[in-house]
């Protein structure tokens, strides 16, 4: 206890210098540079020049997906794989007057990700360009700024080239823009780096490596202080280091501090510190930078699976593409937060980036909120996927984007898992790649390796090669995470897998030759870095519920079905693929296994499988593009959670006398009952072999109802009532209370009623809405694949009783009030509040 006291106190007066020593002036600002930009949809030459008129173009303020205000079209050339949206080229602009009291600092100008190709102007000189519209990219703005003057920022964003993409990319600025300001010496670009060496519950030790950088003319002596702060934002230790760093050069300062009794991050405790680096040079901070650390321990193991903190746990994760629904591709925290909430609730605890770098913000929100994240690079390498994808920029590319990529995201703590690419065509034999020496021995002699291994190396093929070459990059900049690929190709011959380069063998799919893994792969961990790929819409069921459907019959075939739908029981697939129960129950039986990402957590824009047009969205989501659970999100809830699950489908409003499957998710009870207008139906429990209770039962109107059993006595009910006629509209807001901000938002759940309050499971009215006060409808959609409405209006019809209208705040604080209105129905309101 004294040890500690003294190790604060000296943390606290180190602290106190350093802030005596600091200038009054902030050393360091990263500001939001996404307000007053203006927007034309369309090319126009010179309109990166100062001088060009843009009084005509939109006014906006970023992030911005321009796609997603357009209309789906069969034209469109994204295809429905894409959703089906518009592309083009577009002109971003912003003007703005830096201070002269700035002349003597830095500025950059940053993109959180851009879709894609674009090129950066300021006053009409270009900065540069970047295919990738993925990647975090920055640019000095320094050398072309004119102080106390208009500076005109311009960015072209060229989106035209389709299909680019195998699900909806969004197109535009879509992710937000940052100006950093900082003095001549600074911390570099992602210049922290943070890692446990050690760690027990008494002790853990933090090795950090600051690369300072020197943006004057004149060599500069420094002291680089470090201080871990912990979640109140006391000093737990500190370090300080004289550093000295040449004009126009960057220099590394390693440090190592000691933490007693360190809080560990966890799933249900992700506990965050703060690392605080400060320079100071000549008695005065210089620059202040902070970085998110969570102390924590993990390994893969190739018996016990994924071991975190000294237990070992599965990985109940989902997989995730980029778009909000109707938001589009558009970066909105509040909608990320709630898309991460849902999850949570549903017991999931990782998230798989697929298949792409994502918004820092949402790896922030993975932190605070406890995701096993797998962090991955790219969705093709050398060999394309779709006519005009990444592949042809690969070449050139990969290596400043895999840079950047894992720079920035290196010192989050939710991040255990490297993915270096996704289904990558190099998986297989490609007999005129292997025949190229030259291009063979140019990849081995990146690797810095002498002429002597050569021989040794020359014997993989380009693709293994390449895949090793991805793989040591990344173990160059951070060692500290193992290194997977996801796979559809579950033969040992797999070039990635024969590359040696894997840390964690990751299948696609593929369960039936999941049993054989430790077999083919002795010692390696191994991860479903997939799975399932079931299908469903909400509120469509498809009987006899033991039946399973697969389709398309093969990955390459069409199909069709006049409905347009697939069946929300649990028994529709794809070829190859499973069903939901199936994959839980194979986890949990081998222990090697470290866990899932099921494919996917949310449906998407785009990849419509198993339909073309006019499905233009996915099927695969366990949740629906509105954020409205699908009943597969009650199986994981009751298998993955301990929160009580009672789970009762499908409605009860068909026709008299039909055979109706009804199905029921539980935990927590040993058994459990159905009833039929107060007659049984049986007793029913889960099995080893069967994770749901079902009954087939005559429908009569009335009521069905369950009731559940733990040791003879009621547990729980839950009961379902025939609805008439639609006759009420319910509005629920998922938060009343809002941010001032602009930004924040509100989800408004929209269900029609009948007269006694029931769901009217099969309503489709269309509903408008109405709003006043301090907010605007930022979106509207109903969770149906095959809805050709505009997610940007004041209406919608319902799917299946559901329709979704997001509001979102206008800056101001204050009121506002929502009303809905549909013909024949009651109309009805509610009320949010910003301050």
């Amino acid at each position: 206890m004294v040890k500690k006291l003294a190790s604060l106190l000296c943390g606290v007066c180190c602290l106190l210098l350093a802030s005596c020593a600091a200038s009054p002036e902030k050393v360091r600002e990263k500001i939001d540079f996404n307000d007053g930009w203006r927007f034309l949809l369309g090319d126009e030459p010179q309109a990166e020049e100062v001088g060009f008129a843009d009084t005509a173009w939109r006014a906006l303020d970023l992030p911005h997906d321009w796609a997603i205000e357009g209309d789906f079209s069969q034209d469109n050339p994204s295809g429905t794989g894409g959703g089906a949206l518009p592309g083009g080229i577009g002109w971003y602009r912003k003007t703005f007057v830096p201070d002269k009291a700035d002349a003597d600092k830095k500025f950059r100008i940053v993109f959180d990700g851009v879709y894609m190709n674009s090129e950066v102007f300021l006053n009409g000189v270009s900065l540069g360009h970047r295919p990738y519209g993925y990647i975090t990219f920055s640019y000095d703005l320094t050398p072309h700024l004119k102080w106390g003057e208009k500076n005109v920022l311009a960015v072209r964003v060229d989106n035209s080239e389709q299909p680019n993409s195998r699900w909806y990319s969004g197109c535009g600025i879509y992710r937000n823009v940052w100006l950093v300001k900082t003095g001549a010496v600074h911390v570099a670009e992602w210049g922290t780096y943070a890692t446990v060496s050690e760690v027990s519950d008494a002790q853990a030790d933090l090795d950090i490596q600051t690369r300072v950088a020197n943006e004057s003319a004149m060599p500069a002596q420094v002291k680089v202080h470090s201080s871990l702060l912990d979640a109140e934002g006391l000093i737990v230790a500190s370090g300080e280091t004289d550093c000295f760093v040449e004009a126009g050069k960057e220099t590394e300062v390693s440090q190592q501090l000691k933490v007693e009794n360190p809080q560990r991050w966890d799933i249900d405790t992700p506990y965050l510190y703060t690392l605080l680096t400060e320079v100071v040079q000549e008695g005065k901070q210089v620059d202040r930078y902070e970085t998110p650390v969570g102390i924590r321990s993990f390994s893969f193991d190739a018996e016990k699976g994924f071991i975190l903190n000294g237990r070992p746990m599965k990985i109940n994760g989902v997989c995730m593409h980029h778009d909000l629904g109707c938001l589009g591709a558009a970066v909105n925290v509040r909608a990320m937060e709630r898309q991460l909430e849902i999850l949570k609730e549903m017991g999931c605890n990782g998230i798989r980036c697929s298949h792409n770098p994502p918004a820092p913000e949402l790896l922030d929100l993975c932190d605070r909120m406890g995701f096993i994240v797998m962090d991955e690079a790219f969705d093709m390498w050398r060999k394309k996927k779709t006519s005009h994808d990444y592949a042809r920029y690969f070449d050139e590319w990969y290596e400043r984007d895999l840079r950047d990529f894992i720079l920035r995201d290196r010192n989050h703590p939710s991040i255990f898992i490297w993915s270096i690419g996704n289904e990558v065509l190099e998986q297989w034999s490609d007999a005129k790649a292997d025949t190229l020496s030259l291009e063979k021995a140019n990849l081995i002699l990146n690797f810095g390796h002498s002429a002597d291994m050569l021989a040794k190396e020359g014997e993989m093929s380009v693709n293994s090669l390449l895949a090793k070459r991805l793989a040591e990059f990344v173990k160059a900049l951070d060692p500290t995470r193992p290194i997977t690929t996801g796979c559809n190709e579950p033969n040992p011959a797999n070039h990635l897998f024969k590359s040696g380069a894997m840390d964690i063998i990751g299948y696609n799919y593929h369960n039936a030759n999941i049993p054989d893994v430790p077999k083919n792969f002795p010692n390696k961990p191994f991860i479903i870095t997939e799975s399932n790929s079931a299908l469903a819409t909400r509120g469509y069921y498809r009987m006899p519920s033991d039946k399973v459907t697969v389709c398309p019959d093969r990955w390459d075939k069409p199909y069709y079905d006049p409905t347009f739908a697939c069946s929300a029981y649990d028994n529709c697939h794809v070829p190859w693929g499973n069903t939901h129960e199936e994959t839980i129950k194979l986890i949990r039986d081998n222990a090697f296994i470290s866990g899932q990402y099921v494919w996917t957590g949310f449906d998407y824009i785009g990849e419509p499988t198993p339909y073309g047009w006019p499905a233009r969205s996915s099927y695969f989501g366990i949740v629906d593009l509105a954020g409205f659970p699908k009943d597969a999100y009650y199986l994981y809830q009751a298998e993955w959670s301990d929160k009580p699950v009672l789970h009762l489908f499908p409605h009860w409003n068909w026709t008299p006398g039909q055979d109706i499957d009804m199905w029921c998710y539980y935990n927590n009870a040993d058994e459990v009952e159905l009833f039929v207008n107060g007659k049984s139906q049986g007793v029913k429990a889960k099995t080893p072999d069967c994770l749901h209770a079902a009954w087939r039962v005559k429908f009569e109107p009335g009521s069905v109802k369950v009731v559940a059993r733990k040791e003879g006595k009621i547990v729980g009910e839950k009961e379902i009532r025939t609805a008439g006629t639609p006759a009420q509209i319910r509005l629920t807001p998922d938060r009343s209370n809002l941010y001032a901000d602009g930004r924040d938002l509100s989800f408004v759940t929209v269900e029609i009623l009948d007269k006694d309050g029931n769901l009217c499971p099969n309503a489709d009215n269309l509903i408008r809405f109405q709003v006043e006060g301090n907010a605007f409808i930022a979106g509207v959609d109903n969770g149906s694949p095959i809805s050709m409405e505009r997610f940007k209006d004041n209406k919608r019809k319902a799917f299946y009783g559901k329709c979704l209208v997001v509001l979102q705040n206008t800056g101001d604080a204050g009121g506002a009030r929502l009303k809905a209105v549909s013909d024949g129905l009651r109309d009805a309101e509610v009320s949010i509040t910003a301050e």
